[in-house]
Parts: structure tokens; sequence; C-alpha cells
């Protein structure tokens, strides 16, 4: 079978155009559309509940390899999906805006972020084209693994070094007559293999790959960055949560109860943090409650209930859903 190149972009701001792009596929909170031409594989997800909820926001960021930002109008939400984006490290992408917008504003906002090489373009079909001709010197431009951001116009974190072995970061999961449990998700990290015998974290479950399909097709093994659906054996999908992540042996980290992390504050979340309120973290797809108590100006405690997995070097994604402006309070790195 021919290999295929693959994109995986994140659609922000106005997704109105989502059906423009691809066909509608798997939708939750998170929903996912995807083309398939003769040499490359696109996929894009956007979250649903976006503004309402943070949450899907930062999941539908971090399944994303590359973003499109559709500016209809300029306000702080755009100004979050941007700052989310950022933090994540994603270097790479288009913005389309409509003629109502300036461009030159749009330019200076993205000017000190890791946005500012994005292609700026002024029609769908601008878009379109851009897509069409991505080649794989694009393909090349990835974040690496969440791990870099110039939040504040400067480098944050080294990024993962890739290690042995597959990760496959799960979005959803569900039962299949006939099939049994089939999850989907994407390939972070090496090539996962049709009767590989992996680990579910942080359940720490011993899991067989049965088969492995890309754009519905079935294929013997799969790379990083492809999205696939792999059916597996060993577990319920009613036991398999959003960012569960299917590993090599002994690769993955498992926190039960608290880590420390090096804080690097957003400069436009302007609350202080207190050690009685009640924050959410987000680590690769995983969305825990925490509490958050300060050790000094730049390192935090941060204590939850459910266990957590991650590859070291993962980004955290620290929020406060409930705050009346920004919610995005900055990011450390999971060592």
């Amino acid at each position: 079978m021919e290999v295929l190149s693959s994109f995986n972009f994140v659609l922000l701001g106005d997704t109105s155009i989502a059906g423009e792009l691809g066909k509608k596929g798997t939708s939750s909170d998170i929903t996912i559309y995807d083309r398939k031409t003769n040499d490359k594989i696109i996929s894009y997800c956007f979250p649903n509940t976006y503004p309402e909820k943070l949450q899907p926001l930062l999941q539908s960021i971090a399944m994303s390899d590359y973003a499109i930002i559709n500016i209809s109008k300029l306000d702080t939400f755009l100004g979050e999906q941007i700052v989310a984006a950022d933090i994540f490290g994603i270097k790479n992408g288009f913005i389309l805006y409509s003629y109502e917008i300036d461009a030159e504003k749009v330019r200076n906002i993205i000017k000190n972020t890791g946005l500012s090489d994005f292609t700026i373009l002024d029609s769908l079909e601008q878009l379109k084209n851009s897509i069409t001709e991505m080649g794989p010197d694009f393909n090349g431009k990835q974040k690496e693994n969440n791990n870099n951001s110039t939040v504040n116009g400067k480098d944050e974190g080294e990024g993962r070094n890739e290690g042995e072995g597959v990760c496959i970061s799960i979005d959803h999961a569900f039962d299949v007559k006939g099939v049994g449990t089939v999850v989907l998700g994407s390939v972070r990290q090496g090539e996962v293999k049709t009767y590989d015998e992996l680990i579910l974290s942080p359940a720490n479950t011993p899991v067989l790959i049965k088969s492995i399909q890309m754009h519905d097709d079935p294929v013997n093994s799969s790379k990083k960055p492809s999205r696939v659906g792999l059916a597996i054996k060993g577990v319920s999908a009613k036991d398999i949560s959003r960012g569960d992540i299917i590993t090599s042996p002994s690769i993955a980290k498992i926190v039960n109860t608290s880590f420390q992390i090096k804080f690097i504050k957003n400069q436009f979340f302007k609350e202080d943090i207190s050690e009685t309120q009640n924050y959410m973290i987000c680590v690769g797809l995983q969305i825990r409650t925490v509490k958050i108590k300060k050790i000094d100006e730049t390192n935090l405690q941060v204590t939850f209930e459910k266990p957590l997995a991650y590859l070291q070097n993962d980004k955290c994604i620290l929020f406060r859903p409930d705050s009346k402006g920004m919610r995005i309070m900055g990011h450390g790195i999971m060592q």
C-alpha cells in the first residue's frame, strides 16, 4: 500500500468552513472532518462547546500538529485560542480572514508568538489551494510533541527527544459489534503494528493491537503523526477515557496524586494563584481538577485524585475554567 502523508489540523476561530475542507466524521464535544487525496490524509478537528468550555479547545489543539485560524471577528476568545496554540507549540499553519478584518491587526496579534510564520490568506480558495500544495517539507515542520512554545516572544522548553517505542493518544473509544473495542487517536511517537503487545496507561493494562485502520482502510502499521483507528483486545471501551495513552511497555510515566512543575505564567492571566481554589490541568488530552501550592515563585506543587499518564517532557496546561477573563494560567513541563 502506498504510504500517505498525514496532516492533523485544528480549526480555530470561525469553524463554519469545516464542511468545505473535508467530510464529517466522529463528533462529540470535538468534531473531526477529514479528506483523503492521492498523496495525503488531512484531518481537521475543532471544539464544539468552545467558548463555553475551554477543555475541548485544549484537547483539540493537543490532537493537532498544525492550525487553521479563520478570523471573522477580533475578540478575547480569538486571543485565548492564539495563546493556547502558541503554548502548545504549533508553529505552522494558515490564517484566513474576512474582508471586515484589518490584515495588519492580524499580523500584530501574532508577531510575538510562535504563529508568526503562519501563511496569511484572504480567501477560502487560497486556503484550499495551499492545503492541496502541501508537501513533505511542510509535513516536516511539526510541533515537537507539544513542547516548544514562544509565549512572550521567547522559547520555553526544549521539546521531547524522540525516544524508543510507540505512543498513541486516544481521543475516542467505543465498542463495535463483531469487532470489539475500538479506539481512535493519533500516533504521537514511533510506529504501531498489528499484533503489537502494548500497555494502556494510566490503568497499566496490557492490550493487543488486533487491527489498524487509516481513513477506513486497513493497514498493517502506522507511523507518527497518523490518525488511526485501532481494534484492541484486553480492555473494554467503558474502561478507556479520552487522554489515555497506548505505549510500548515501560515508556509511560504515571503519577497518582501529585507532581511538581516549573511554572511559566501566561502574561495575559492577571489573577493570583490561590491554594484554596480548584483549578484544572490538561496533560496531553487528559483533564483533571487540581489544587495548587506555590513552592516558590516559579515552582508549583499540583495535587489531584485520578492518576495521570504521560511521556517525559510532555507539556501541562493549567487553567481556571470559571475565570471572567483569560482562563489559561500558564504551563509547565512534565519530568
